[in-house]
């Protein structure tokens, strides 16, 4: 009985199963999936790679960086551009609580006097122009205490020796000893003669210390022979991202930080820049190397500048290829766009148009002239899909037409 009963339940069983198997397709086994338990996080590596290997593994992988540039995007705006943009900008612009309580300000003073008269050297950091705040501690409590040199360090036009030259006429300097000599030697001679101690102490106020003509090896030098004499105190201002890198090593300073942060406009500081030099203003080396969509569009100065310095004939080329290229823009209308290359012009239509006007007679001259323009990336140029080449100024419309402009009637 038990067995029968038993094997009427596996007939059973068979029976719906070998049902299922016909209503239902037949479905491919999964593989069991481990159960991880909690010991396996303990479980290493066989092998682990030493700390110099990773290294090595780590620097060889290539850096993931993008090819969109905002500055090769945007093209950096001339000095008129920069006068339009912001003559219409509110007055009413954020400021430091240094520039509007006297008390902080007052306060941050005499805590920076106190440090200079103890040794010390200070370099102030932060966001905005520091021009006026030094300006106003030079006269308020420097002026009081000894002599007051102001170092410009942010003009372009700035030499050391403009600043030796200061330090002589001050009263009471005498050492004719160093008049016309190597900065090294006025460096000794002005840190000797204040080293005396009945001589009044020399404040150096220096916009900008981190400037091009103040951080090479030699001035750095002479103002560490400075720093090293007993009267003679430095107050700079550095804005330069890599500031610390520059002078954290110079011990001789002994320089402590300042956070000075005015959120100022660097309105004077940047009227002295070249807008030439500007990064973005002209393509680099590589941007060059990788052809003419890479290159950045130059600015006014810099065009006036390259082109103060060509020849005749080179002035007319310029012109006539602005013309015919300015003509193109004019007639593209409102779809009419910043990117110069659809309304370049062939070479052999420009060679057509140079010998006509008795610009340049042969191959040979045209492309000489070319040449003064490419070099500077003034003129670029690229190959067509057919292989015509095409020549543009990469200059936008309302700057190719100044620079038309400010060219002599005579081209």
């Amino acid at each position: 009985m038990q067995s029968a009963s038993d094997d009427s339940d596996s007939d059973v069983e068979l029976t719906a199963s070998s049902d299922d198997e016909q209503t239902q397709a037949p479905t491919t086994p999964s593989k069991k999936r481990k159960i991880r338990s909690p010991d396996d996080d303990h479980v290493g590596p066989i092998i682990v790679q030493a700390a110099f290997d990773a290294y090595f593994t780590h620097s060889a992988a290539r850096p993931q960086t993008s090819t969109s540039v905002f500055s090769a995007i945007i093209p950096p705006l001339s000095s008129q551009e920069y006068a339009e943009a912001t003559k219409d900008m509110s007055d009413k612009k954020m400021q430091s609580i240094l520039l509007t309580d006297d008390k902080v300000r007052n306060s941050l003073f005499t805590q920076i006097l106190r440090q200079v008269s103890e040794g010390f050297n200070v370099l102030c950091y932060g966001y905005g122009s520091k021009r006026s705040i030094l300006n106003q501690f030079a006269v308020d409590r420097c002026s009081k205490h000894g002599h007051v040199v102001v170092v410009n360090g942010f003009q372009t036009s700035f030499n050391i020796k403009d600043m030796f030259t200061s330090l002589e006429s001050l009263p009471g300097y005498k050492n004719e000893a160093s008049l016309g000599s190597s900065i090294e030697s006025q460096s000794k001679a002005v840190a000797e003669f204040f080293s005396e101690s009945q001589k009044r102490h020399l404040y150096l106020i220096i916009h900008n210390i981190d400037s091009p003509s103040l951080r090479t090896p030699k001035v750095k030098a002479c103002l560490e022979t400075l720093a090293a004499a007993a009267h003679i105190h430095i107050i700079a201002s550095v804005d330069h991202v890599s500031a610390p890198l520059i002078w954290s090593s110079r011990e001789q300073f002994s320089w402590l930080w300042h956070d000075l942060t005015t959120l100022a406009p660097y309105d004077v500081e940047l009227a002295h820049a070249d807008r030439s030099s500007i990064s973005g203003a002209q393509p680099t080396r590589k941007q060059r190397a990788d052809g003419p969509q890479a290159a950045a569009n130059i600015s006014e100065t810099a065009a006036s500048h390259i082109l103060a310095s060509v020849n005749q004939n080179a002035l007319k080329l310029f012109a006539l290829m602005a013309r015919k290229q300015l003509e193109a823009v004019e007639d593209a209308g409102a779809s009419a766009s910043n990117d110069m290359q659809p309304y370049a012009i062939e070479y052999s239509m420009l060679f057509k148009l140079t010998r006509e006007q008795f610009i340049a007679t042969t191959d040979t001259s045209l492309r000489q002239l070319l040449g003064e323009f490419r070099d500077h990336s003034l003129i670029v140029s690229a190959q067509g899909s057919s292989g015509i080449e095409k020549l543009w100024i990469p200059l936008r419309k309302e700057r190719l037409t100044n620079v038309l402009n400010g060219l002599p009637s005579t081209t």
